[in-house]
């Protein structure tokens, strides 16, 4: 015997799915930033599609409030448990690249805390710090708001949220516009496939440091390449760059590099940089990582969601 679903339960979900869809790329943006994987952070989101499908909803006072509060303390639960997995990953852990082009800020109000370099400094804080901060200087919550989503005082959390700040501005160095930005990854490029190592030299510091995350793939670096002689040696590797196209993107607010062969993409290239030249070049090369910045994950969390809405809906 057929049901007919109920009207009102169905107008209902609509409704839920309405305001969840409206909310959910600063979702995934919150989530993101905090652990800086898409695949975690798609996960994430997910979930609290499933809470909000499961809430009172007419007894939530505030939806955006609800769903906010959930994305970020699933984000930091899942951010303790992978500081303990990241300790048995082989070599330097980088953050997952994402493309941003079609939505730069990830549905942040400002920009700021999505920039790979970032996200590597931010990986050093706690994860309630590295939450705080982020609702905070990307998101522009108030102290107070972030005082209940974390379920900390309002004293408490500016201390927080100051001390991460101050822990940002101790590890970055000024950088330069994206033009130059662009230039000077640009220059970095065309160098290193042609092997002229003198010109790398001049467009590293001193003090460069390149960042391979692999891993365990062999041929990657398993720790950090220190110098600029070191750097640009390692940068003209003739076997990588043999038959390799790279491809200039939009990842992380800023440009990129995806280095393909025959199609298939090999590695993703990021430099952090200032007004003496490179000072930080970040390689990602595992496979997993590529697919958010080269659109070949298939249908991810979204067709999960969407599957999971229409199931909820034929339910009734």
């Amino acid at each position: 015997m057929h049901v007919e679903p109920s009207p009102t339960r169905t107008d209902d979900l609509d409704e839920a799915v309405a305001v969840f869809v409206c909310h959910r790329r600063p979702l995934f943006g919150i989530a993101y930033r905090i652990l800086g994987s898409a695949v975690e952070a798609e996960d994430v989101v997910q979930e609290v599609w499933l809470r909000w499908q499961k809430a009172d909803r007419p007894a939530v006072v505030s939806p955006v409030a609800f769903l906010s509060t959930a994305t970020t303390r699933l984000a930091i639960n899942v951010a303790q448990s992978a500081r303990v997995r990241r300790e048995t990953y082989i070599g330097p852990w980088l953050p997952e690249p994402v493309d941003t082009s079609a939505d730069p800020a990830l549905g942040a109000e400002r920009a700021e805390a999505v920039e790979l370099a970032l996200l590597l400094v931010l990986e050093r804080l706690t994860p309630v710090e590295r939450a705080a901060y982020v609702l905070r200087e990307a998101f522009d919550y108030g102290y107070a708001e972030i005082a209940q989503m974390l379920e900390l005082g309002v004293v408490n959390v500016r201390k927080i949220v100051s001390r991460a700040r101050r822990h940002v501005l101790d590890e970055r160095r000024e950088s330069v516009d994206a033009a130059e930005h662009r230039r000077l990854l640009s220059a970095f490029v065309a160098a290193a496939r042609t092997g002229d190592v003198a010109s790398l030299e001049a467009l590293l510091t001193p003090d460069a440091v390149s960042l391979s995350d692999g891993n365990g793939i062999r041929g990657c670096a398993r720790v950090p390449v220190l110098g600029r002689a070191r750097v640009a040696r390692l940068s003209v590797h003739r076997r990588f760059w043999r038959e390799a196209e790279p491809e200039f993107v939009e990842a992380n607010g800023s440009t990129g590099v995806v280095v393909r062969r025959d199609g298939r993409p090999l590695a993703f290239l990021t430099a952090a940089a200032s007004k003496d030249g490179i000072h930080q070049l970040l390689w990602v090369f595992a496979p997993g990582k590529l697919a958010a910045v080269t659109g070949s994950r298939p249908g991810g969390w979204r067709r999960r969601w969407a599957a999971g809405s229409r199931a909820a809906v034929c339910r009734g």
